[in-house]
């Protein structure tokens, strides 16, 4: 399984230093039930089918995703307006493609375009059952985090 994990990790810490400017320190990632309860106000959703099925996703505050945008669009926002929906599913597109890459030599891969799905206590419809959730955590500015989620496994046949 790290194997398939590892890629989104480096890709997620490259992505962050490389386009927004800040470290990421990797905390210890976790397997989620998809009925965890959890804190995050914004989830970016990318699909994942091919070879493999299953889905990324990005989630976080929305004081954290302001600032994110911020950061990206050198303006500030003090909600979660339009611009700051897109540089979510931005991230989480960008994190997706090169995963993506990453993974080539195990499966062939093709990614949806982003789901954003908003409000405190959303939930997220994981493409099935049976696939494991791995968290991972990332901390960012000494005091904030955001999680990566990934759950993926081989197709039928694959």
């Amino acid at each position: 399984m790290e194997k398939y994990i590892q890629p989104f990790v480096d890709v997620c810490v490259n992505v962050f230093k490389e386009f927004i400017g800040v470290e990421l320190e990797t905390e210890r990632p976790h397997f989620a039930d998809k009925n965890d309860l959890h804190s995050w106000d914004v989830s970016a959703v990318i699909g994942l089918t091919g070879e493999a099925r299953g889905a990324v996703v990005i989630s976080m505050k929305a004081d954290l995703a302001c600032r994110l945008t911020g950061m990206l669009t050198g303006s500030e926002h003090s909600g979660m307006d339009d611009e700051v929906i897109d540089a979510i599913g931005e991230i989480i597109n960008i994190i997706a493609g090169n995963a993506k890459r990453g993974l080539e030599e195990s499966f062939r891969l093709v990614i949806s375009l982003p789901t954003i799905i908003r409000g405190s206590n959303h939930a997220i419809q994981w493409p099935n059952d049976q696939a494991r959730i791995i968290c991972i955590p990332f901390k960012i500015f000494d005091d904030e985090t955001f999680v990566l989620s990934v759950a993926i496994e081989a197709s039928h046949g694959a």
